[in-house]
């Protein structure tokens, strides 16, 4: 009897599957679908004045149950002979689109690049939906266009924010050439804030090192050098700054700690460039126990000048076996904002990042740093 049922069982398992097996899902392709007027459309949407706009949405017939997922499209003509895609997506029938965000499109629209010219009286526009599945926008679809009769934009602008990199560039930084220019360090928790420990001696041919900066690889009209530039403004080194033709020009051939510090006015970027002499600090177990240490016992030797950018930074010996931390040190600013470390032969700061891995260093062994090459070891 056992035998029987398990039997029959199996059976009815198979036929089950079988089914299941003949019953594929097949993607349908519509044709379009319903985007639904919103409730208060015959009024004004003041956008300065408001944070968001409702929509809500019927979703495609894809011939199953499946999450669509939603971008707004908007343009001043029916025909959307010129159309901006709203930043965001959206995966339910119903959902809130930034005003700002809006804002921010109609003025690239209008093609305005002056408050004084923006359209001040309300006007249409014009919205329709884009669906697609997923990444490779399978079921891509439009769905129908609605009209928005009063809309108010402004001239709204993008938000100012810090620049995520900073670079060194100069007759001894890359040669004046981008492609070797120096990458400043982030200090951690400091958005805007970057430091580098760079060689500013002579050139080959006996030329005071000059140096300018910008936050993009390129020559493209923000980089600054001396002019509208905070020079030395709380450094503690004098590198005798000039003004060599727009550049900062060096006085006192030097390693120097360069610390860039980014404010925002307004709408636009200032600069401070700070000096600060060029000392490297052992932290932790390898400096007799001390955290945050600037005692000149755990200070690294400073390569001489004849030895050119290509030498190395080397620590005291380790006093104990143990972790291995080193640091510049900021006025204001922790030693762990400005710590880095040496993995297989790549020096790796810490800049706005984690908590790095831990390395080990015995008694007696020495850090080595090229902050050129960025390469080091410990030996």
């Amino acid at each position: 009897m056992k035998t029987y049922n398990i039997i029959v069982l199996l059976a009815i398992l198979g036929l089950f599957w079988s089914c299941q097996e003949d019953e594929k899902v097949v993607l349908q392709q519509p044709d379009s679908f319903v985007l639904n007027v919103p409730k208060y459309a015959s009024g004004i949407y003041d956008l300065k004045n408001t944070e968001t706009i409702e929509f809500t949405t019927s979703q495609p017939d894809y011939g199953f149950t499946a999450v669509a997922i939603y971008s707004v499209e908007v343009s001043l003509s029916q025909d959307f002979s010129e159309a901006v895609t709203l930043p965001g997506t959206y995966t339910t029938a119903k959902f809130n689109m930034n005003a700002a965000d809006l804002a921010l499109a109609l003025v690239g629209l209008h093609g305005v690049t002056e408050e004084s010219a923006y359209p001040t009286d309300p006007h249409p526009l014009y919205v329709r939906l884009s669906s697609v599945l997923n990444a490779k926008n399978e079921g891509a679809v439009k769905s129908n266009i609605i009209t928005l009769p009063k809309v108010k934009g402004y001239f709204a602008l993008d938000p100012m924010v810090m620049p995520e990199n900073m670079y060194i560039i100069g007759n001894v930084a890359g040669n004046w050439s981008w492609d070797g220019a120096t990458k400043m360090v982030p200090v951690w928790g400091t958005p805007g804030k970057f430091w580098a420990m760079q060689y500013l001696g002579q050139t080959g041919g006996g030329e005071n090192a000059q140096i300018k900066f910008n936050f993009a690889k390129a020559w493209d009209g923000n980089e600054f050098g001396f002019a509208n530039t905070t020079i030395n403004g709380s450094g503690t080194a004098d590198p005798a700054a000039s003004d060599a033709g727009g550049n900062i020009g060096i006085g006192n051939p030097g390693w120097y700690i360069v610390v860039v510090t980014t404010t925002i006015n307004g709408r636009a970027y200032e600069f401070a460039v700070d000096f600060f002499p060029p000392d490297v600090y052992l932290q932790g177990p390898t400096a007799g126990g001390n955290w945050g240490t600037t005692d000149a016992k755990y200070r690294f030797t400073i390569p001489a000048l004849s030895a050119g950018a290509d030498a190395a930074f080397v620590s005291p010996a380790f006093t104990a076996t143990g972790e291995v931390r080193a640091s510049i040190k900021l006025p204001g600013q922790e030693w762990w904002h400005t710590e880095f470390l040496v993995f297989d032969g790549v020096f790796v700061p810490r800049g706005a990042g984690n908590d790095q891995d831990r390395i080990t260093g015995n008694a007696g062994q020495k850090l080595h740093i090229n902050f050129t090459t960025y390469t080091g070891k410990i030996e």
